[in-house]
């Protein structure tokens, strides 16, 4: 460990997870080849060479100011800021060519690193946050690692499209146990469900989190298990993609245009389909959870005869008990473990929906957290009392559009830390490329 780690790490907790984070980050580029940061493998996405200096340059604007440092290439800080969510149909059009090379990239985020290591060794890790709008640096590091954190997961995806050859493969985790997956579906009884955070409370949250509040939610039955590629795959042998009903005037018409006919993790192999996992492609794994856009996950639900669950009836079928006093997990009030899921960067693919029978919630749901985030029916939308962040104002307001839905749980990529029962996820209809399934509801 070098005397700067040594330095920060007995300073606060926060620091050394700041610092652990950028280890990830750092790991996962050099799984890039580097001919390929300059590649675009998701339509909507920049290139990777742009988050190659974001993840620097959005703690440099986050925290210089705080730190009382001096940008040394106002430029770069404004190139690297923002990353893009296209919901016009435009998408970006800049080439390789357009952007700095990777040499230059790198030496940019290498004086980032030194100047921002060299003060935040000599920074006492304040928690007061002030009535004037700023934070304290302990509010501003839990951006800072969960932004990184985050961008993990955005960049696996974006990994995971690009083709093999071009990506240095590592070792991959052994399936967990499971035995034959049967489905059903368990009663919910109806209550309360308990969401968002207190804004009296010491855990972070991002500002979509807030506030606490309470929801009744009427009875429902919900999936034990999500859906799998399976079940999926009968959906589409029964004309799932071709039958008009199924589907919203919006959805099919992107499903038309785009020619969209299975999900864009599937291949088709003569008359086999195909899985294209990280690392290699593999016989359709019936068993682990299908991962596809909101779109398809409602066509399914409709052609099934049930629906996609409401964010309030999602949360009460995962936290909710018998007793009414909701777990912290899923599980119960353990911290998360291996035990308890598919999540924390422990594997880079799924594995069977039925994996991890110590996960079961209190209603017997199984497999909440991690294996694949879980699209709700819920619009992306604040809670009775939103206040932005002043510290970074746009990032839950700028997508109360109408345009997103909610997704809960985590992915196998998905940080321990975010498993919280308050952390939102959302993402446009229409988005095909995240790690994101989902259960059915019928009320």
């Amino acid at each position: 460990m070098s005397t700067a780690r040594q330095s920060l790490a007995v300073r606060h907790q926060r620091l050394e997870e700041f610092l652990d984070a950028r280890t990830k980050s750092d790991a996962l580029f050099q799984l890039i080849r580097p001919d390929a940061l300059y590649e675009r493998t998701i339509p909507e996405r920049h290139r990777f060479i742009f988050y190659v200096g974001h993840l620097e340059a959005f703690e440099w604007n986050l925290l210089r100011q705080r730190l009382g440092a001096t940008s040394f290439d106002p430029e770069f800080d404004r190139l690297f800021a923002f990353g893009i969510d296209p919901v016009d149909g435009g998408l970006p059009s800049d080439q390789p060519q357009d952007w700095p090379s990777v040499d230059k990239v790198r030496v940019y985020v290498e004086k980032i690193r030194r100047t921002l290591d060299e003060k935040l060794a000599g920074e006492t890790v304040d928690t007061r946050e002030t009535s004037d709008g700023t934070h304290s640096l302990r509010t501003l590091l839990n951006v800072a690692i969960e932004h990184r954190l985050m961008h993990l997961e955005t960049l696996a995806y974006m990994l995971h499209q690009l083709p093999l050859d071009r990506k240095v493969r590592v070792g991959i985790a052994e399936n967990g146990r499971s035995g034959p997956v049967t489905p059903r579906m368990l009663l919910i009884p109806a209550g309360m469900a308990r969401m968002g955070l207190s804004r009296d409370g010491a855990i972070f949250g991002w500002d979509n989190e807030y506030e606490a509040h309470e929801v009744y939610v009427g009875p429902f039955e919900m999936d034990e298990f999500m859906v799998s590629n399976g079940q999926y795959l009968e959906f589409m042998t029964a004309g799932g993609y071709e039958t008009r009903a199924y589907w919203k005037d919006e959805d099919w018409n992107w499903k038309t245009g785009k020619e969209a006919s299975h999900p864009v993790f599937w291949k088709k192999a003569g008359d086999r389909w195909v899985y294209s996992g990280m690392f290699e492609e593999m016989a359709l794994p019936l068993d682990w959870p299908v991962y596809v856009s909101h779109a398809e996950a409602a066509a399914y639900s409709k052609w099934a005869g049930k629906e996609l669950p409401t964010e309030a009836e999602w949360h009460r079928a995962a936290y909710g008990n018998a007793d009414e006093n909701d777990r912290t997990y899923p599980w119960g009030n353990a911290a998360p473990g291996a035990r308890f899921g598919n999540f924390d960067f422990r594997r880079w693919d799924p594995e069977s929906v039925n994996a991890s029978p110590d996960s079961r919630s209190g209603y017997g749901i199984h497999g909440l957290m991690g294996n694949g985030w879980e699209w709700t029916s819920t619009v992306f939308a604040p809670f009775p009392g939103f206040q932005a962040f002043p510290i970074y104002p746009g990032y839950s307001a700028n997508f109360f559009d109408g345009q997103h839905f909610v997704l809960k749980g985590g992915s196998a990529r998905t940080a321990a830390c975010m498993l919280r029962p308050t952390y939102r996820n959302w993402f446009q209809p229409h988005y095909q490329y995240v790690y994101a399934g989902f259960r059915c509801v019928r009320r």
